[in-house]
């Protein structure tokens, strides 16, 4: 993925966030709250109550709609037309090409659990063929990239399409087995690794963090041959039994395995011949020149 085009995907998601806070169920008496954790509140009460004051739900709905209203709207509109105009005309989008993307964005993103992981990489997914199909129509009518000049590209850019083998990890480092088999137990009792790394791990960097590592590439040389070893046999969200590591006795958190994905010249061709032909264009990533294609009527019309 490109700079542009990861900005681009970043920004709309952040959009997104904030404009889809609510989402309106058939009954008119309740509201749900999509924030990873479904709740349900009803729309006759107050959101939210200052002293004497009350936020009602509608004045909470009205702000959003004059601040958000429009944008989302377009959004939903600019989806509908880029998948109908994909459709009609077969852009479809390489599995692992959006596995890459979506990779990439993972690694941007912090702790979550197996089920908020699986509905953000959906999320993820979906966006990210949105923006690859966007970009293939937007191109559909440029001129052909010179053979030369796409190969030269790729040998000065293509490994930045390629992503590194990259593993989540949060650690427990303590001074002694013995220590590390207390909370080993602690661990299989049902403790917080979280909670157990703040106590006791002597890593002054991450222990108030709850041991998080973040995202390390496995090729890293700030990955230890230790860590790599013992979590290749790991199992994503699981602990592992205390090892003897470079500077002490450590129990590490697998959150996310990340595997490599690397491209040849002809799987990124298409991809690169699009991206280079909207700079010849100067062309946005925006679904507006689409519009003309089709028959769209909206109420922000002029």
């Amino acid at each position: 993925m490109s700079k542009k085009l990861l900005l681009g995907v970043v920004v709309v998601l952040l959009i997104t966030n904030v404009a889809s806070l609510l989402i309106l169920n058939n009954n008119e008496d309740s509201v749900v709250m999509n924030d990873n954790d479904e709740r349900t509140i009803s729309s006759k009460e107050a959101v939210a109550s200052i002293g004497d004051e009350e936020i009602s739900y509608q004045q909470w709905i009205e702000a959003l709609r004059s601040a958000y209203g429009e944008k989302q709207l377009k959004q939903m509109v600019d989806r509908a037309v880029v998948n109908q105009l994909a459709e009609s005309e077969g852009i479809k989008i390489d599995e692992k090409l959006i596995n890459r993307d979506v990779a990439f964005l993972i690694t941007m993103q912090g702790v979550m659990t197996e089920e908020q992981a699986a509905k953000e990489e959906e999320r993820l997914r979906d966006e990210v063929n949105y923006r690859y199909q966007l970009q293939q129509l937007l191109a559909a009518d440029a001129s052909t990239i010179p053979e030369e000049e796409l190969k030269s590209f790729y040998d000065s850019y293509g490994s930045q399409y390629n992503f590194t083998a990259s593993l989540q990890l949060s650690h427990i480092l303590v001074e002694n087995m013995e220590t590390a088999e207390k909370v080993y137990d602690e661990l299989e009792q049902g403790a917080s690794f979280e909670l157990l790394a703040e106590e006791y791990s002597q890593d002054d960097e991450t222990k108030d963090d709850g041991g998080y590592l973040g995202y390390i590439y496995t090729s890293s040389q700030f990955l230890p041959d230790s860590y790599d070893d013992v979590t290749s046999e790991m199992d994503e969200h699981s602990y592992s039994e205390p090892f003897i590591a470079d500077n002490g006795v450590a129990i590490l958190y697998l959150h996310r395995k990340l595997p490599a994905i690397e491209f040849t010249y002809d799987e990124i061709k298409p991809y690169m011949e699009s991206e280079l032909a909207l700079q010849e264009m100067d062309q946005s990533l925006i679904a507006d020149p689409l519009w003309e294609q089709l028959d769209i009527d909206w109420i922000y019309s002029e």
